[in-house]
């Protein structure tokens, strides 16, 4: 019998849950399926949020004969099969599942067939397509960026089962899944198959036995690299090293591992130790030119530095509070004085006046000149 998420996965948009900023109403991926426009696209997103749902609804609506890779243990040879295979006139469309994993050699391969159209791709993956795909490849494809799923999202999706679900069962669900339908389906249907009833005892009695098995590729890949990010950020060096170990045993990608190390330097440690960020960047670009597996010797003292690292996340915080009142205020007008003024109509208009090079501070004076906009001019970001 199929999987439970795949015996409820939507056959048409209408029965989607979430990502409404893609399948909404008059929203791109609403209207690409309306119109039957063909197009190249990357889906970026969690696990569990929709991309393979998204990608088999595009196609069914393009009359497309669709083949499934997974770029995990696809090559070359798959690819020339499908070009090479007959589907009486009928659109090809490749969905190549954890893209981020073709090599550079493999995405060179595969960028003229989708450049002449011989290839509609959709590219699934969970990593940042700015790094992990070749430059002419992502210029020929559209990226379309997927959410965590919310809560009432996960919700409804979990009555679509039928399934008797107790209402602090609901809450323990929500909470474990993190946005993610296919955990928390795989989470119900064990708790089901094995003792017949979906509720707190049932559920952690499932997440405990050894009978039920994760995706690697999923829930175990996540999960450990969460464990392995929260011990390097509680300065537990022991903790790490014993997550990095299960990941290079279990054939991670290094490049992988080292990118996670590289955003916690600035994130996690920033101020307080900045060498850790040239650090983190020679791990990476060490696992980059050695590869395993002398270079999980690399990662290690990676680990063992960063873990031991001062933490300050001042400077974080500091860009996500910008962040935030970007987002609430707009683009608020710049002050006159740090304006650039390149014309004689924008120095008419006192643009650039008074402003010092190189300013002090006056004597006496508590603080110097705020250059934010008049209406966050008393802002701190940075405490």
């Amino acid at each position: 019998m199929e999987p439970l998420a795949a015996r409820i996965r939507p056959k048409k948009l209408d029965e989607v849950v979430g990502q409404e900023h893609l399948v909404g109403a008059g929203k791109p991926l609403r209207v690409a399926v309306e119109k039957k426009h063909r197009f190249s696209f990357i889906l970026w997103g969690p696990p569990g949020t929709g991309k393979t749902t998204i990608a088999r609804i595009y196609a069914r609506a393009l009359d497309a004969e669709l083949f499934e890779l997974s770029a995990v243990s696809a090559g070359k040879d798959d690819i020339r099969k499908i070009i090479e295979m007959d589907v009486e006139g009928k659109e090809k469309v490749l969905f190549l599942d954890e893209i981020h994993r073709f090599n550079k050699t493999q995405q060179d391969f595969l960028l003229p067939y989708v450049e002449s159209g011989e290839l509609t791709l959709i590219g699934a993956t969970t990593e940042n397509p700015s790094f992990e795909i070749i430059a002419p490849l992502l210029s020929r494809c559209r990226v379309f960026v997927l959410e965590p799923l919310s809560e009432e999202a996960l919700r409804a999706i979990v009555r679509r089962t039928k399934l008797k679900v107790k209402k602090d069962a609901f809450d323990w669900l929500m909470g474990y899944a993190n946005g993610d339908a296919r955990k928390a389906l795989g989470m119900m249907e064990g708790a089901t198959s094995l003792y017949g009833e979906v509720s707190v005892e049932t559920l952690t009695k499932a997440l405990e036995s050894p009978h039920l098995r994760y995706d690697k590729k999923g829930e175990e890949h996540y999960d450990t690299v969460s464990a392995f990010i929260k011990s390097m950020r509680a300065s537990q060096a022991d903790a790490a090293m014993y997550y990095l170990a299960r990941m290079v045993e279990a054939g991670e990608d290094p490049l992988f591992i080292a990118r996670r190390m590289v955003i916690f330097a600035s994130e996690d440690i920033g101020l307080a130790q900045p060498t850790a960020l040239v650090v983190a960047n020679a791990v990476f670009r060490a696992c980059e030119t050695i590869g395993y597996p002398e270079c999980a010797i690399n990662l290690a003292h990676g680990v063992a530095y960063l873990a031991g690292a001062k933490k300050d996340r001042s400077a974080y915080d500091a860009l996500r509070a910008a962040q935030a009142d970007v987002q609430k205020f707009g683009n608020l007008p710049i002050p006159k004085k740090i304006r650039n003024p390149v014309t004689k109509i924008m120095k008419e208009l006192e643009y650039g006046k008074g402003y010092e090079k190189y300013p002090s501070t006056p004597l006496g004076a508590s603080e110097p000149e705020s250059y934010l906009p008049d209406k966050l001019n008393k802002k701190k970001y940075l405490k």
